[in-house]
């Protein structure tokens, strides 16, 4: 509770970094779920550069832009991506460009790993639906700590959740990575974990308000986070340890899902200390 100014403020910095990177790019980096288009993920021997890819299908009619890239840490592994396309976009198109790689890169181990096809109108549904799913969400956690405990529990909650989306999507933003359907199903899951912390938090300040009379409510929030600090601690340690090594050896696919449940469950572990218990001391005190 000493640290709470200094813990506001960091908050408040990292949001906001996060805000301008969102402001100045325009919005998250939607991958192909959420804008619609079509992607292959590809393998050629290692020998062959991103250069001679793109050159590949740079001659390509009625195609439209295609990017390609590098995917992944393994050498030889492209994605090559039509962002903005009609209906007509997989299909006939899609098979173009196979045919057009497997032609050029015949004796270079030409590989498909990977085709994926989505419509620019179920695209715009999957985003609209992605976007209510997490503020829903968020607001429902917030509403069960209100009933479960009391409406300051609930404001606390509400504040601490919003904070470790806000700070999630930031961070997404500065590290380029994709919002698809992974990273919103992580981000779901950061707002449930994040609720999981904080309910055993709010569970031992109510026992401590009962139990101990004498003291300011300050006091007894400062006490029952030390009381849980080593449970939560512990938890998110092991969830951590996991994660570490989803990102590091897990593969470009999960790539996202990983980065996004480090940033969030580290975020949640330190809403639910820094931000939703001081909350609710400064909303009593106001």
């Amino acid at each position: 509770m000493r640290l709470r100014k200094i813990a506001f403020a960091l908050s408040a910095v990292l949001i906001a970094v996060g805000l301008a990177s969102l402001i100045a790019k325009g919005g998250p980096a939607y991958g192909i779920d959420f804008t619609g288009g079509l992607m292959l993920h590809v393998g050629v021997d290692p020998s062959v550069g991103i250069e001679e890819v793109r050159d590949s299908v740079a001659g390509l009619q009625d195609i439209g832009a295609i990017s390609v890239q590098e995917f992944g840490t393994e050498p030889g592994e492209y994605l090559l991506r039509v962002p903005v396309g009609d209906e007509k976009v997989g299909g006939g198109r899609a098979a173009l460009i196979k045919n057009q790689l497997r032609t050029s890169f015949a004796d270079a181990g030409f590989e498909e790993k990977r085709t994926e096809i989505v419509g620019p109108r179920v695209g715009k549904e999957l985003r609209r639906r992605g976007i209510l799913s997490v503020i829903f969400a968020t607001l429902m956690m917030g509403a069960y700590i209100a009933i479960r405990f009391d409406l300051r529990f609930g404001i606390g909650a509400g504040a601490a959740l919003a904070h470790d989306v806000l700070i999630t999507l930031g961070a997404l933003s500065l590290a380029s990575v994709e919002v698809n359907l992974s990273v919103v199903a992580a981000l779901l899951t950061v707002v449930g974990y994040s609720v999981n912390d904080t309910v055993v938090v709010s569970d031992r300040i109510r026992e401590n308000m009962k139990r101990l009379k004498k003291g300011g409510l300050g006091d007894i929030i400062n006490r029952s986070i030390n009381e849980t600090l080593s449970r939560t601690l512990l938890t998110t340690g092991t969830s951590l340890t996991v994660l570490l090594v989803l990102f590091f050896l897990g593969g470009g696919v999960i790539h996202g899902f990983a980065f996004t449940l480090l940033i969030g469950l580290s975020a949640g572990t330190y809403s639910s200390i820094f931000i939703a218990s001081p909350v609710v001391e400064y909303w009593k005190r106001r």
